[in-house]
């Protein structure tokens, strides 16, 4: 009936606490778990920034030819952007498995290797061509110090650094009868989101927990995984339309 699944691999953690029962339906994605109107504004107000800053480098360096000086402009700008990027979009990954006794949701982040090689490699080139530039105009050394090489310090801090890759690296399993849900809502404020509110006791933390479990599927598909949900709640259990409190995280 559904069409949800995405190929994600699984963490090789993973043990489904109702592996023996059938899965009635699952699907892999990754998504942002967070409030994304602040992660955007955020991204809007640093790109004005950094754009701020290429139009003054490209004042201070008024000695400088112009096509270059237009190239280190376009570079500073491109970096920082892309960099503030990684930083406000980033995703995490879910896996999630309905069976007759309840919900399963694995959320998990692996520490992004191609980072590394994407600076590193990166770096390069620009050293490369920060010095090339050097050669015809002699400015372009205290770009390379301030581009290549605080990228390269960058590289390096993340690649030997264990308790960084352990800062992005995440992993957590959440477990759910259906009993355990007091409400499902359907997010208007978040077009992939589902909301399942909870009352369970948490041995973690010895207490029972109020909270909300938030189911991610294709925007497409969420008016159909409510729909499934609803035959499993509680006939008590109110099913509305909402806006989701933020931050989204389940965690």
């Amino acid at each position: 009936m559904l069409n949800l699944n995405k190929t994600l691999d699984l963490p090789p953690q993973l043990i489904w606490k109702y592996a023996d029962e059938p899965e009635l339906l699952g699907w892999t994605i990754r998504a942002r778990n967070y409030n994304t109107f602040v992660a955007n504004f955020m991204f809007w107000l640093m790109a004005a920034l950094i754009l701020g800053g290429a139009f003054i480098m490209f004042a201070v360096y008024k000695d400088m030819s112009q096509p270059w000086r237009t190239l280190s402009c376009i570079f500073f700008f491109t970096t920082l952007l892309l960099v503030t990027s990684s930083m406000t979009h980033q995703r995490m990954n879910f896996a999630f498995r309905f069976t007759r006794s309840g919900v399963e949701c694995c959320e998990w982040k692996d520490f992004p290797k191609w980072m590394l090689t994407f600076l590193k490699l990166f770096t390069g080139f620009a050293a490369i061509v920060f010095m090339f530039l050097a050669t015809i105009d002699p400015v372009f050394l205290i770009g390379a110090l301030i581009g290549p090489g605080s990228m390269g310090l960058m590289y390096l801090s993340m690649a030997n650094s264990e308790s960084y890759q352990k800062m992005h690296t995440q992993y957590h399993h959440l477990m759910y009868e259906w009993k355990d849900f007091t409400q499902l809502a359907i997010a208007t404020n978040r077009e992939e989101v589902l909301d399942l509110k909870f009352i369970q006791f948490d041995p973690r933390l010895g207490r029972i927990v109020r909270w909300s479990l938030n189911v991610f599927c294709k925007r497409k598909e969420k008016e159909n995984v409510a729909n499934f949900i609803k035959p499993y709640l509680s006939p008590d259990v109110p099913c509305i339309r909402t806006k989701v409190d933020v931050p989204l995280s389940t965690v």
